[in-house]
């Protein structure tokens, strides 16, 4: 494919090329998060066409809108302080790791990937956490769905595996988009359960956790992982307090809107 990047490429000190389109809008400033999404979504919209189109002009073009994603993509990187020796080889790289993964026919819709959380409390009111291995940050248990399982038995599953505790599933406590919440900058969707401890004791993974342990809303570890945002609503609804399902409501505009929770 031949490079049609450079008149709209940007060296992270400007803004790029084509953001002043219908994607901008006053509700949504441009910061690093904002363009991580975009990237994204782009990025998502050219490798489902590629994998759908059998028409090698379409392809043309669904590969250069990918391009650009990449470039959006390297933006938001320097926004973010996250910069590199040499934009082109990164920009470059990604689009290569993107053509790799596309699939054909529905193997080839991008979809986001879903991660499956578990929100467990004990007869104490505390919560159970644990401390990342990869980020040292501490959260509830969390991980991939996996294949042959239905969510809230990934839930169960992942917490007995990361802590060694045995619980039951009580209800859903959340659906969230990662991207939207400025938690992940790989698309996904979190679907969150509240659980009750039914037994085990503390093992923490030694591969997946540095730490685990149960805690108490005033004695809680740090770091903590956007804590302001699962935090008070875990608790409460360990206590019993009726919170409903949290979500991400509809932005108006749909995709434009300004972020917000429900």
């Amino acid at each position: 494919m031949s490079d049609r990047r450079q008149p709209g490429h940007t060296d992270g000190t400007e803004e790029p090329a084509g953001l002043t389109g219908p994607a901008r809008s006053a509700a949504e400033p441009v910061n690093a998060a904002a363009l991580h999404r975009w990237s994204e979504t782009l990025a998502s919209i050219a490798k489902t066409g590629l994998g759908f189109t059998d028409n090698s002009f379409e392809a043309e073009r669904y590969e250069e809108i990918l391009a650009v994603a990449a470039d959006i993509r390297v933006a938001a990187d320097h926004l973010s302080a996250e910069k590199s020796v040499d934009d082109r080889v990164v920009a470059d790289d990604l689009l290569a790791s993107w053509l790799r993964n596309v699939g054909s026919g529905v193997p080839g819709y991008v979809t986001p990937k879903v991660a499956i959380g578990a929100v467990v409390g004990d007869d104490q009111g505390r919560i159970l956490l644990i401390q990342r291995a990869d980020s040292g940050v501490w959260l509830y248990p969390t991980g991939w769905a996996d294949v042959g399982y239905s969510p809230s038995e990934v839930a169960v599953k992942e917490v007995q595996e990361e802590t060694g505790i045995v619980c039951e599933v009580i209800r859903p406590l959340a659906i969230l988009d990662g991207l939207r919440a400025g938690f992940s900058r790989v698309p996904l969707y979190s679907l969150v359960f509240l659980c009750r401890a039914v037994g085990g004791a503390l093992a923490p993974h030694p591969q997946e956790c540095l730490d685990a342990g149960w805690f108490t809303r005033t004695d809680l570890p740090q770091p903590l992982a956007n804590y302001d945002r699962w935090g008070d609503a875990s608790f409460d609804a360990i206590e019993g307090v009726d919170i409903g399902v949290l979500f991400d409501p509809p932005r108006n505009p749909v995709w434009r809107g300004t972020p917000g929770h429900a």
